[in-house]
């Protein structure tokens, strides 16, 4: 059989689990046959996933085609939706908890890990109670409101001699893997300049008088109590990451900026709109922007010897990238949700630390920087982080 591209094997072969790994590991040329992928049939993760709104329905059907995990429990506060889930995903009755007699999950060997995706300002206490029932634990980004509660999640879970794991599936997306080591490697110069930005229309801007009840429990994200922000700290922590794990640096100081609020009825007590600056030690900044109000999904970084970018950038793509000195920037289309429990149950199922830029450890850092950008708004001063 003839010779294959590198690039070519891994759109043909690579949409799967581990995409990210290949990529780094494959010689220049090999034939299919060298490396056709080998189904995984050791011992499954068995992942309780604890709160059932939309980005839970992914998480579901990423593990329906995972090969190291697979969803054998859930944890809701609504009768209802476990009944749908339990006939949906044949989960049996005593993997099924609420929220009041989660903890007997303790009992429970069936379940080795809890994925709490509940809204943010009940992160910390679902983390706290699955570390104690010794469950190891992946909490969705934000790790949680304030970093006092990182810093006691991250505790509990080594008292508890179980992992902590933050929901970054990007991490191991292919293009974010290659705008990280453009950057990181100064592949075209220093990365000088970030520009940035996710937002989405939640709301019809032509229909701004239109009631909302910030009491439904689907308006979560509208209110300062269950959400802790608005856009920045549900949107705008992408902007936040992919700019650290581009330039490899933490931001040294904040400036920010919100924006005018367009529908005072939705955005009473968080933010629609916010701009923020971030200052590296290298020299480098960031012009970051979030937005409930309107569409933004891109990337651009300039250095010193050209420029990378994407749009779709940080959303759940599929992304597209481009290079200035016109080298290919063609990767595959991955499922991201399976792709992360997977590469992270593959970790804890043999028994191995998860590496920092997945952990609580990375999760405490991107808190902290959203709080000083959100003091940074409010002071009208910049904001240091040294």
């Amino acid at each position: 059989m003839g010779k294959i591209t590198r690039r070519s094997f891994v759109n043909k072969f690579g949409l799967g689990v581990g995409a990210s790994v290949v990529m780094t590991t494959l010689p220049s040329f090999m034939t299919e046959t060298e490396k056709v992928h080998k189904p995984y049939t050791g011992k499954k993760l068995n992942i309780a996933l604890c709160g059932l709104g939309n980005y839970a329905s992914l998480l579901a059907e990423g593990l329906q085609v995972s090969e190291y995990c697979q969803l054998t429990g859930i944890v809701t506060g609504t009768p209802s939706k476990a009944e749908v889930w339990k006939k949906k995903y044949n989960i049996p009755e005593k993997n099924i908890y609420n929220y009041e007699n989660f903890d007997s999950i303790i009992k429970n060997k069936d379940i080795d890990l809890v994925y709490v995706v509940t809204p943010n300002a009940l992160h910390k206490e679902f983390t706290v109670r699955a570390a104690k029932a010794g469950k190891h634990v992946i909490v969705e980004k934000p790790m949680a409101i304030t970093a006092e509660d990182c810093e006691e999640m991250i505790k509990t879970c080594n008292d508890n001699n179980v992992q902590l794991a933050m929901g970054y599936r990007l991490h191991y997306e292919p293009n974010h893997l290659e705008i990280k080591r453009l950057g990181q490697e100064k592949v075209l110069g220093q990365v000088r300049y970030i520009e940035t930005g996710l937002g989405y229309s939640t709301y019809d801007v032509r229909d701004i008088n239109k009631p909302v009840d910030l009491n439904a429990r689907k308006e979560w994200r509208l209110t300062k109590k269950w959400a802790g922000g608005g856009c920045l700290i549900n949107l705008g922590i992408y902007c936040i990451q992919v700019s650290r794990y581009v330039l490899g640096e933490e931001p040294i100081a904040v400036t920010a900026q919100f924006g005018h609020v367009n529908n005072k009825n939705m955005f009473s007590q968080v933010e629609e709109n916010i701009t923020w600056q971030m200052e590296f030690p290298s020299g480098a900044v960031a012009n970051c922007s979030s937005s409930c109000g309107f569409g933004i999904d891109r990337f651009y970084a300039a250095a010193d010897e050209g420029f990378f970018e994407m749009s779709p950038a940080v959303s759940y793509g599929p992304f597209v990238g481009k290079r200035s000195d016109g080298k290919p920037f063609n990767f595959p289309v991955i499922n991201q949700q399976q792709t992360q429990m997977d590469e992270i149950s593959k970790v804890i199922l043999a028994n191995q630390k998860l590496p920092n830029h997945i952990t609580g450890e990375e999760g405490i850092k991107d808190v902290k920087i959203i709080n000083a950008i959100y003091k940074a708004a409010e002071t009208g001063k910049k904001v240091s982080l040294k």
